[in-house]
């Protein structure tokens, strides 16, 4: 039975291609192309292999890495023809990604000894991190869990009431002490109201500003020492979203909140609107952090757990 027998819907296998179709179409076909008819792997191959890569946002590092990973098994195992070297290449980005992706999440499920769980969502704003949460919340909803959404985004009243638009939408609790309070104190208290409610889930969002790094580091400090201090080893997961259109500055992002806070999962949003998506394998390679979620359309159902096989035998599949 295939992956996509075992896990995906029909429906599911058609939003991951569809919300890939743009870098599929402006990259990896052009990388079909430029595997087709080849008998050798030569430099003029490599370099246009490079290039390629880079300008679906790879990053140059990873570029390397593929390319010299990509002639080693070539010389290992040699090739017949353009499907036989197509089908290493592949294997070569799927090894790369089982790297930093080492387990399989088959479904939106949370550890059976944890309750409640505590997820902790950073990225800067407009990248879809609300979204996420709502589309997050909708996922464990409909498996029965129960949630909360803490509004620790203090800063923005749009952001308090999108999630607070999301709670209503998909059922979940919603908790909230208002604008311009203590963004930490919000997530202790949202923690506290989990556990006296019995909740499976807390889901706490923070503030989205790309203030300076110092400042980063003792907002999110406080918040996770504040979560801890309720519930220790609270939170569970912190899962830093991003989004796949802004390319190069998704990686800066990456950095700068992986120095500010011990990232553990990502969450890369809007694949469906960008040529780049070339940025999931960059991402997963240099910061060595599991890729969790993608993002493929606007639709609530269409945030789905990311499957390194799936996602690049999708890409690959009929260029």
């Amino acid at each position: 039975m295939g992956f996509f027998d075992k896990f995906f819907s029909p429906k599911k296998k058609e939003d991951l291609d569809k919300g890939i179709e743009k870098t599929k179409k402006g990259i990896f076909s052009k990388i079909t192309k430029a595997v087709a008819g080849r008998s050798t792997v030569d430099e003029d191959f490599l370099d246009e292999l490079e290039e390629i890569l880079i300008a679906s946002d790879v990053g140059v590092d990873t570029t390397i890495k593929i390319i010299e990973r990509l002639e080693e098994r070539v010389r290992r195992d040699k090739y017949i023809n353009s499907s036989e070297l197509n089908a290493i290449l592949k294997d070569v980005i799927i090894g790369l990604l089982a790297e930093n992706n080492t387990t399989e999440q088959e479904d939106f499920s949370i550890p059976a000894e944890q309750r409640p769980f505590v997820l902790l969502v950073v990225g800067v704003n407009g990248v879809g991190k609300t979204t996420t949460i709502g589309k997050l919340a909708h996922q464990y909803r409909e498996r029965g869990l129960s949630v909360v959404l803490g509004a620790a985004d203090t800063f923005r009243a749009a952001a308090v009431d999108q999630l607070k638009i999301w709670a209503d939408r998909c059922g979940a609790h919603f908790y909230s002490k208002g604008m311009h309070t203590d963004p930490a104190a919000v997530a202790y208290e949202t923690v506290d109201y989990a556990i006296k409610n019995n909740l499976d889930i807390a889901i706490i969002d923070t503030a989205g500003r790309l203030h300076n790094k110092i400042n980063l580091m003792k907002e999110l400090s406080k918040i996770r020492n504040s979560i801890h201090k309720r519930l220790p080893g609270a939170p569970h997961e912190v899962l830093l979203v991003l989004d796949a259109t802004t390319g190069q500055n998704a990686f800066e992002q990456c950095e700068k909140f992986s120095e500010a806070t011990d990232v553990t999962a990502l969450a890369l949003t809007k694949l469906d609107g960008t040529a780049k998506g070339g940025v999931v394998i960059g991402i997963s390679d240099q910061f060595k952090i599991p890729i969790k979620y993608i993002g493929v359309g606007e639709g609530i159902e269409q945030l789905q757990i990311f499957n390194k096989k799936a996602f690049v035998d999708a890409l690959f599949e009929n260029v």
